[in-house]
C-alpha cells in the first residue's frame, strides 16, 4: 500500500498510474473527498492518522507555493509523526534540484522540509528532480507577454518528463528508502535560448528575441548550472518530445 501526498498535481497525475501499473495498491490523498480517493490536510493535521493507517510506503508530492511553512513544513512534521506511529517503512520526499544553491524563497523552504524528513525518524529517500517541460513554458509564455520574448540567454536549464520522474519513483520504492539524497534530469542542459527557439519554432512563433541580464546570485548560479546535475539514471525524453505533443 502506497499513499501519494499531492496526487491530483502535474506530477502526481503521472505517479499515480505508474504505480497502479506496477501492481500496487494506491491510495491517492487530497484536502477534499472524492471516490477511491482519502481526504487528509497536511496544513491542520486533519485525517493524516487515517490516511497513513496500513501504509508501506508515501510518496509525498504535496506542496504549496503560497502556504509553503504550513504546508510543506508543518505539513510533513504532521504527517511523518503520523507515518512513524503507524510503522511506516519508507517515505519518498520529492524535492528540487539546486535548492542549496539558488537563493528563492520557496527553494528555502524546500531545503528546510527535507531537514524534516531526514530527522523523522521514518526510513526516506529523497529525490530532487530538475524543472518540468511544463514550467518552463509558464515562463516562456510569462516572458512573452510584451510581443518580444525577454529572456537571459545564458540561464541553463535540463528539463524532465514527469513521466521520467515517476519511472524513477517507481524503481525508487522498489529498491525501500537509501537514506541519500538522489537527483534526476532530463537528457539534454539547453540554455534559455535554445528552449526559447525551439518554443518559438514548434509553435510557428517568428516572435523576436530580446535578451536581458538577471543580476545577483540568482541569475549567476543558473547561468553556472545550479539547476542541472550529472547524476544518473536520467529521463529519456527531451523537450522537443514534450514541445512534439503540445504542437
Amino acid at each position: 500500500m502506497i499513499l501519494v501526498t499531492g496526487a491530483s498535481g502535474t506530477l502526481g497525475s503521472a505517479v499515480v498510474p505508474r504505480l497502479v501499473a506496477d501492481g500496487h495498491e494506491v491510495r491517492p490523498m487530497s484536502r477534499r473527498a472524492r471516490p477511491g480517493w482519502v481526504a487528509a490536510d497536511l496544513l491542520t493535521g486533519t485525517g493524516l492518522r487515517e490516511a497513513v493507517e496500513g501504509v508501506e510506503a508515501i510518496v509525498h508530492l504535496a506542496s504549496s507555493p503560497t502556504k509553503t511553512r504550513g504546508t510543506d513544513i508543518e505539513g510533513t512534521r504532521r504527517l511523518l509523526e503520523a507515518a512513524r506511529a503507524a510503522g511506516v517503512r519508507h517515505v519518498l520526499y520529492i524535492s528540487i534540484i539546486g535548492i542549496d544553491r539558488v537563493p528563492l524563497s520557496y527553494y528555502k523552504i524546500k531545503l528546510e522540509t527535507e531537514a524534516v524528513v531526514r530527522a523523522s525518524g521514518v526510513p526516506f529517500t529523497v529525490l530532487r528532480a530538475a524543472q518540468f517541460p511544463s514550467l518552463i513554458e509558464t515562463l516562456l509564455r510569462a516572458s512573452s507577454k510584451l510581443g518580444p520574448v525577454l529572456i537571459d540567454r545564458r540561464l541553463v536549464f535540463q528539463p524532465v518528463a514527469v513521466e521520467d520522474v515517476a519511472d524513477r519513483i517507481a524503481e525508487l520504492l522498489s529498491g525501500g528508502a537509501t537514506g541519500a539524497t538522489e537527483q534526476i534530469a532530463g537528457p539534454e542542459r539547453l540554455t534559455l535560448e535554445q528552449l526559447t527557439k525551439q518554443w518559438l519554432e514548434a509553435r510557428h512563433s517568428r516572435r523576436p528575441i530580446w535578451p536581458i541580464h538577471i543580476p545577483g546570485r540568482f541569475g549567476r548560479e543558473i547561468r553556472a548550472g545550479a539547476l542541472t546535475t550529472d547524476a544518473s539514471p536520467r529521463g529519456t525524453r527531451t523537450w522537443r518530445d514534450y514541445l512534439a505533443g503540445r504542437y
